[in-house]
This record gives structure tokens, C-alpha cells and sequence, in this order.
């Protein structure tokens, strides 16, 4: 099968020709239709993760056909549509798994980092950790919920009630977001790049009340805010835009430094969080909750040998939505 494999961080991607994998006990193999480009895979391509010391095939959202199972009772049938997402395994037995925190587990293992993802023409994957996807979803708008869509659930129920939600960083995780807040009554304050027109478009389109630049101040005090972009300084900047009991959600894997800030600023239980990973329960519960709501998923299609492309476009903010790679 053809694979885009990392042999070192920083340098590209390159194309590969690997055997095909073949599933174990308690694994399924896919076919990959659609794989999305992930802010995640960017980090580990620029080698902001650690390293692994070995070779790694990108790709955390997956979407595939079920080839072959390495078991006979195995949850999924051959030809039936699957997603695969960050996590993919977990020890089951720590006090993190056993209280509910599986995303949390110190020997979790993660899909396109330490196992292989899904920048290759097939993949395999532990079953316990695969999900039927809605389908009222085409594979390529499918994709991006298997992790912008997940994450952004997840930050969006770290924030609580919360009804003002300002948005830093607007891409693929923020537009899923977006539609999933004003669904629940809540609006949406959108936070771009100062100057960034297209982003700011794309905010707008997807029904952002307020855009701005991440430098301005929104019309009024926020009950949360979301920041999805990798930026430590956007942190402070958040807390004095948020009320009082406010909260600040920081999305991401990686985040530069923050940098320091007045008590005051923090004070009068203002609280800064972050969201790490998923878990399985989340997968559940947003699927079910996308199968009932008409997400507009924006996408741009790359053939998979082009995966450099992608992430240099992701990189330098030229994307508006997800960026998918389409297997050949």
C-alpha cells in the first residue's frame, strides 16, 4: 500500500510503499476513503511532540471500509463504514481509565503518533476504539468529526453553560463548534488573526454574532472562551475578555508559552483549563448528537500523495475548514 511516513520530524512526509497490515485478534483492517489534516499532525510533523524515534503515518481522522477483522465476532462487519480518532488504546486498569478519565491514561496510545494512522491507503485499528459514523455524511465530510469535531464537543462541554463563547482560532474544530453552540442556543464571538479577512468571512458564514482580531476587544464581557489556535499569548488576552466565574478552554495539544500576567486578571474565580484527548463516551455522545444536526462541514481535498501540501497549507493559515486526503 502506498503511506506518507514521517522518517524524522521537521523534514516531509515521504511516499511510501509499505506492505499491506494485517489485523490481530481483536483489530480491523480499513480501507481509507478520507483521512483529515489535524493541527495535532502538524505538530508532530514539525516535531513540537516529542519524538518517537521511529517512523510514524500521520492521520488521526479517519474514515474507511471494514476489509478484513481479526476476529469472527468482532463489532463490525466487512463493507460497514467506520471512523478512527486520536485515541486508540488505553490500559483499561489505571485509576484514569476505571474513574471515567481513559483520555488521561499515562500508556494511552494515539492514533497517527504511536500507532499508524491513516495517511496510507489502509490501516488497522483495536476495534474498542472505532465508531459508526452518521449517515447522512459523505467520507470526506465525515472525516473532520473524528477529531475537530470531537475536540471541539469536548472543549465546548469544559465551558459549561456558558451563553457568550468567544472562539480563538477559527478553523476546522471552531466551525464544527460553532454550529454545535447555536444549535443549543448559545452565541458565538469569533477571534481571528488581526487582518485575517478570509478567516473572518468564514466566521461570519458560519454564524458567528461578532468577529474580530484576536488583539480587539469583544462588545461585551464573555462567559468562555475557546482558544484553538497554538498561541500562549491569546491566554491572558482570553481572561480579560471573559466575566467574572468566567472560563477559558484551551483546546489544543500544544501551545507556546504563556506569557506572564496580572493576579488580577485571573482573579474572582476566573478559571484556565485544558482539554486533553478524548474518550470513547465523547465519540459516542457527538456522533449521536451530529446524526441529528445538519453540520455544514467545510472541506478542501487533497490526493493523499499531495499531504505536504496540505499541512504547508494548514501551516501558513491558508484553509478555511478541513483539509482531507483522498486515497487514489
Amino acid at each position: 500500500m502506498l503511506a506518507m511516513v514521517l522518517n524524522h520530524p521537521g523534514e516531509p512526509l515521504i511516499a511510501t510503499n509499505m506492505p499491506d497490515p494485517v489485523p490481530v485478534p481483536g483489530q480491523i483492517l480499513l480501507r481509507v476513503s478520507a483521512c483529515g489534516v489535524c493541527r495535532t499532525d502538524l505538530h508532530i510533523v514539525d516535531g513540537e511532540l516529542p519524538p518517537l524515534g521511529h517512523p510514524i503515518i500521520p492521520g488521526h481522522e479517519i474514515v474507511g471500509t471494514v476489509m478484513a477483522t481479526g476476529s469472527p465476532n468482532a463489532p463490525f462487519r466487512i463493507g460497514e463504514r467506520v471512523g478512527i480518532p486520536w485515541l486508540g488504546w488505553t490500559c483499561g486498569t489505571c485509576d484514569d481509565c476505571t474513574s471515567g478519565h481513559e483520555n488521561l491514561c499515562e500508556q494511552a496510545k494515539f492514533t497517527g503518533y504511536h500507532l499508524a494512522g491513516g495517511y496510507a491507503a489502509m490501516v488497522i485499528a483495536d476495534e474498542r476504539y472505532c465508531f459508526a459514523i452518521p449517515d447522512r455524511y459523505s467520507d470526506e465530510e465525515a472525516a473532520p468529526l473524528l477529531c475537530a469535531g470531537l475536540i471541539g464537543y469536548r472543549a465546548l462541554r469544559m465551558a459549561g453553560d456558558a451563553k457568550r463563547i468567544g472562539i480563538y482560532g477559527f478553523g476546522a474544530a471552531a466551525h464544527i463548534l460553532t454550529q454545535i453552540a447555536m444549535a443549543e442556543g448559545r452565541t458565538i464571538y469569533a477571534f481571528t488573526r488581526d487582518g485575517d479577512e478570509a478567516a473572518q468571512d468564514f466566521a461570519r458564514s458560519m454564524g458567528a454574532t461578532w468577529v474580530g482580531g484576536s488583539s480587539k476587544a469583544p462588545p461585551q464581557r464573555l462567559d468562555a472562551a475557546i482558544i484553538f489556535a497554538p498561541v500562549g499569548s491569546l491566554v491572558p488576552a482570553a481572561l480579560r475578555a471573559i466575566r467574572p466565574g468566567g472560563t477559558v478552554v484551551c483546546g489544543g495539544i500544544h501551545m507556546s508559552d504563556i506569557p506572564s500576567f496580572p493576579y488580577e486578571w485571573l482573579w474572582k474565580e476566573r478559571v484556565i483549563r485544558s482539554v486533553a484527548n478524548l474518550t470513547r463516551q465523547d465519540a459516542r455522545e457527538f456522533m449521536t448528537l451530529a446524526a441529528t444536526l445538519p453540520l455544514k462541514l467545510a472541506t478542501q481535498a487533497y490526493p493523499l500523495d499531495r499531504a505536504n501540501e496540505a499541512l504547508a497549507d494548514l501551516r501558513s493559515g491558508a484553509l478555511s475548514g478541513a483539509a482531507i486526503l483522498l486515497p487514489d
